[in-house]
């Protein structure tokens, strides 16, 4: 659960943690949240959208188990989880399911973005490796296991490789922040609707927790403000490496590629994570 809350923002370069966290997070997002990565799952027999998905974002993982993928995504029901895994294995080989993860990455870039050849997906795709290549691997599980999958050929899927590896590396940090902070898994879930005005249910059956699972730790104390800066803080290394010009020239090429992402991605309308990039990255005279 890589998401920001209502905190002052860590900056980096003079940009802000959440600025660039708005920039990649569209872009890796289509790996799960669009028609193409379904008919991707479909293909391989998979029961469900759910089952894809975590056949899709625990392959880098290997065939791993509904406890370890519990542990690492964090803020799932483990209920949810076992429903998925380890049946998805026997649908197909992680190796399967990284394949049909990038045909799925594939046609959904090229369906949003139009032409993927410019020069500019090429030059962020360099950016972006530079600060992929920088992202900090210890105890950042997800992070580490997408950076041992090889670099697709094709600048606009090695740059959606190098958001994936920023995006699992942010996550990871922010897991450990909560870890840190006492914050539960549920407990946060419900925090940060709170926080954001989300519809408990809504949230609730988006991560599989009960009614009163949820009503036990929606009263809980916890701090997101502070997990938020300790989470910005811990991902500032891949930024601070790319540099001030690097990290703004970043800014300057995805800026359009996640408006146009988002505002073409039905799935992106609504999310847990409170996620509104169109609205967010509003840029005067920008138009899709």
């Amino acid at each position: 659960m890589s998401t920001c809350g209502g905190a002052a923002w860590v900056s980096v370069s003079g940009v802000d943690a959440r600025q660039l966290w708005l920039r990649f997070e569209p872009y890796h997002d289509v790996t799960y949240f669009t028609p193409e990565s379904r008919a991707a799952t479909d293909e391989l027999g998979c029961k469900g959208g759910w089952m894809g998905y975590f056949g899709l974002r625990a392959a880098p993982l290997g065939a791993a188990s509904p406890e370890l993928v519990t542990a690492v995504f964090y803020n799932f029901a483990p209920r949810m989880v076992a429903r998925a895994l380890p049946d998805a294995w026997a649908v197909a080989t992680p190796a399967e399911f990284l394949a049909a993860r990038l045909r799925g990455v594939d046609g959904a870039l090229r369906r949003l973005l139009g032409d993927v050849g410019t020069a500019e997906i090429a030059e962020a795709a360099s950016l972006a490796r530079a600060a992929a290549l920088a992202a900090p691997l210890a105890g950042r599980p997800l992070a580490a296991a997408n950076r041992a999958l090889p670099w697709p050929e094709e600048p606009h899927l090695a740059l959606w490789h190098a958001c994936t590896i920023l995006r699992e590396a942010r996550g990871d940090g922010h897991v450990a922040a909560l870890v840190a902070h006492g914050v539960g898994p549920c407990q946060a879930l419900a925090l940060y609707a709170h926080e954001h005005s989300l519809d408990p249910a809504y949230m609730r059956a988006a991560r599989g927790w009960t009614e009163q699972e949820w009503e036990a730790v929606s009263d809980l104390p916890g701090d997101l403000a502070a997990v938020e800066r300790a989470t910005d803080a811990a991902a500032l290394g891949p930024w601070e490496e790319l540099g001030t010009a690097g990290t703004s020239r970043f800014v300057e090429l995805m800026t359009p590629l996640a408006l146009r992402i988002a505002s073409a991605n039905e799935a992106m309308r609504v999310n847990p994570m409170a996620l509104d990039p169109v609205r967010e990255l509003a840029v005067p005279g920008w138009n899709t």
